[in-house]
This record gives C-alpha cells, sequence and structure tokens, in this order.
C-alpha cells in the first residue's frame, strides 16, 4: 500500500521535477521524514539567524576598516602628536576633547597655534569612534600626505618652465574626492599648481592621495591662510583672476588666455561673496538642463581644459 500510493503520487506529480526530487530526498527514509524536514529546516533558520547577527558586527568591522584607510595618517595620543608637531611635518588639524586642555595638551594647542595648525574641540565620543588605537588619551591629529609648498613656489615653477602662471584656487572645497579628482585634472591639463585655505577646506588626506591616481605627487599644492589676500598677491605677479559663477560671461566667451589663476568654490556654496569680490572677472558654465550646478570637479575639469584650448589657439 505504501508502494502503491508513493506510486501514485509521483504519477500525479509528473513534470514537477523539483518537487519529485524532494519527495525522493524525503521519502528515502520515511520513518524520520518529519524529523528530516524539522532538521532541514533547522539548518536553514541557522544560517539566517547567523547572517543576521554577524552582519551588523562585519558592517562595524568594515566602517572601522574604511575609516582606518581614511585615516592613515591619523595620529593618536599626547606624546605621539608632540612628537609630530617636533618633526616639523605638516599637520592638517589636531582634534581635542571638549575641556581637556592641561599639561601636555596644553602645550600641544600652544605649538599649534604658532604654526597656524586648525585645534577644534569635540566629544570625547566622537574622538572614541575615530580612534584606531583605541587609546587616543583626548587627542588626535592628522598628518599630511604630501608636504605643501609655497604659493611663490608654483609661480617659480611655471617661470622656469618658460610658461605663462596657471594656478587653481579652490574655496570651500570640502570632499576629500572632489580635491583629489581636481589635482588629478590639474596635472593632466598641465596646470602649474593648486592652492587650498587652512580653514574651511580638506587637507591633503590619505584619500585624496588615493583619488589623485598619484597626481598628488607631480601637483605642488599650497595652503594658505587668506585666499583673498593671495588673490592681492597674485594680481601684483601679473596674473589674472577668474571666478567660477553662475552669472559669470559663458568660459567660450571669457578671455582666458595668458597668465591665469581659476577660482572654484564648492559644489553648494559656490565661491564665497568676499573671496568673488577680489577677482578679475567672472566665468560661468551653460547649463541646458534642469539641474542648476555640476560637481565641483567636473566645473574645475571643464574650465582647466577651457585655459588649454584658448592657449592653443
Amino acid at each position: 500500500m505504501y508502494k502503491t500510493r508513493f506510486n501514485g503520487k509521483n504519477e500525479r506529480n509528473d513534470g514537477r521535477t523539483k518537487f519529485n526530487d524532494k519527495r525522493e530526498r524525503n521519502d528515502s527514509k520515511p520513518r524520520f521524514g518529519g524529523k528530516d524536514e524539522r532538521n532541514d529546516s533547522k539548518p536553514r533558520f541557522n544560517k539566517i539567524a547567523e547572517e543576521n547577527d554577524y552582519k551588523p558586527r562585519y558592517n562595524a568591522r568594515n566602517e572601522r576598516n574604511d575609516n582606518k584607510e581614511f585615516n592613515e595618517n591619523q595620529v593618536e595620543g599626547r606624546n605621539a602628536v608632540l612628537e609630530v608637531l617636533n618633526s616639523g611635518r605638516d599637520v592638517e588639524k589636531i582634534l581635542i576633547a571638549r575641556g581637556n586642555t592641561e599639561g601636555t595638551i596644553r602645550r600641544i594647542v600652544a605649538m599649534a597655534t604658532e604654526r597656524g595648525i586648525v585645534v577644534q574641540q569635540t566629544d570625547r565620543q566622537r574622538l572614541d569612534d575615530m580612534s584606531q588605537t583605541k587609546n587616543h588619551q583626548g587627542i588626535i591629529g592628522f598628518v599630511s600626505a604630501h608636504e605643501y609648498v609655497e604659493v611663490e613656489d608654483i609661480i617659480k615653477i611655471a617661470r622656469d618652465k618658460g610658461e605663462e602662471p596657471f594656478i587653481i584656487l579652490l574655496d570651500s572645497i570640502t570632499d576629500p574626492h572632489n580635491l583629489g579628482a581636481i589635482i588629478r585634472t590639474a596635472d593632466a591639463s598641465g596646470a602649474h599648481g593648486v592652492v587650498i585655505p587652512k580653514r574651511r577646506s580638506v587637507g591633503l588626506t590619505a584619500t585624496v592621495s588615493k583619488t589623485s591616481a598619484g597626481a598628488i605627487e607631480y601637483v605642488p599644492v599650497a595652503k594658505v591662510v587668506n585666499l583673498g589676500n593671495t588673490i592681492d598677491d597674485l594680481k601684483k605677479m601679473g596674473l589674472w583672476v577668474a571666478c567660477a559663477d553662475m552669472t559669470g560671461k559663458e568660459h567660450f566667451e571669457a578671455d582666458m588666455k595668458g597668465p591665469i589663476a581659476l577660482v572654484i568654490g564648492s559644489e553648494g556654496e559656490g565661491v564665497s561673496r568676499l573671496v568673488k569680490e577680489k577677482c578679475d572677472f567672472t566665468v560661468s558654465i551653460p547649463m541646458k538642463g534642469k539641474i542648476e550646478s555640476l560637481n565641483a570637479s567636473v566645473a574645475a575639469a571643464l574650465l582647466m581644459y577651457e585655459v588649454v584650448r584658448q592657449r592653443k589657439g
């Protein structure tokens, strides 16, 4: 009787291969079929449970690894930060726990202030989240991935090549991927250097270095205290300063030959009013679609290659 019912069911289920295979697996051990089904489901349930249990921890680990990669030049602890300052290396900024200004911390803050290094107070929890050693002692410093130069050094590079200076000035570019992409295009277009402000700007981090695809090794970058004063100095050296702005003349029609400095602002805010007022003229990129602005690195690339085109013309 068992065989007959089994055969009958198989006949009714002809053509349903997957279902028949499952029935054969279950019927191979009829006495324990129910238990087998429960055992079959249990590992599957456990597997899902394990994935759900471990996935958050895996993601957290990935986030820590991402932070570690991003903060490759991160220095933690009082003695470590103090040694970096004593070595004379370029330091992007220093974060200290709010209210922690005693002893060595006070000495570090004084040294950083004297060198014009940005010092920011933050919550200890943030330092805990950022820490890679889990022993930051209330202070974390960020060392530059590459050494900075002076603006005069960039001008000298152009003069030594017998070329008209071509410089990119960046105002409020805080995304390291944008800065890395701009440095990469600066190298490709023949720009002699990039200038960034000390505040309201990302520095030469490990992510910038990676995004630049190695161009950071060939494009000198200067960091200045005041971008407006730097523009005044460049004008005295004979450069024309063009500001990227939506209200400006279309860059095809603007005269961008000769010694020039391009000022590029952030995607959201653009070039600040004070910096814009220092510029000789403004240029815009025609926008035919519904979107009002381009990514900062894309806009910079278009204007840089407009300079290349006009210089060849």
